[in-house]
């Protein structure tokens, strides 16, 4: 799945040591350009995504999964990223796009409505 829009916050970064060597996690915040905005949480674990660029204010499209994992009978979700683009793609193919044109006659000959 995909979602696009501003970072808003980047948290602290989390590291420890598990059972499988140490653990790293950046997790930040993202504000969709919906009419009613969104905030979501999304994580980065490890080194796999170069987050040295990624800046609050900064525009981007991130390409994550979501889990969900049991923990003494209650229900956890991550949203974990794989992939982060710099700028919007949403409107990419769309914005460049013509829009369409139509031509107002009325009356005219070729008008075939009933009224």
């Amino acid at each position: 799945m995909d979602i696009s829009g501003k970072i808003f916050q980047m948290l602290p970064l989390q590291t420890g040591q598990g059972k499988n060597g140490q653990w790293k996690k950046q997790e930040f915040i993202l504000e969709t350009a919906d009419t009613y905005p969104k905030k979501v949480c999304i994580a980065v674990w490890g080194d796999k995504i170069d987050m040295s660029g990624v800046t609050p204010g900064a525009q981007v499209t991130v390409s994550f999964d979501v889990e969900s994992r049991e923990y003494n009978g209650r229900w956890y979700t991550d949203v974990k990223a794989w992939k982060i683009v710099a700028g919007n793609r949403a409107g990419g193919a769309a914005a460049s796009e013509p829009a369409p044109t139509f031509q107002n006659t009325p009356g005219g000959a070729d008008d075939d409505l009933p009224f």
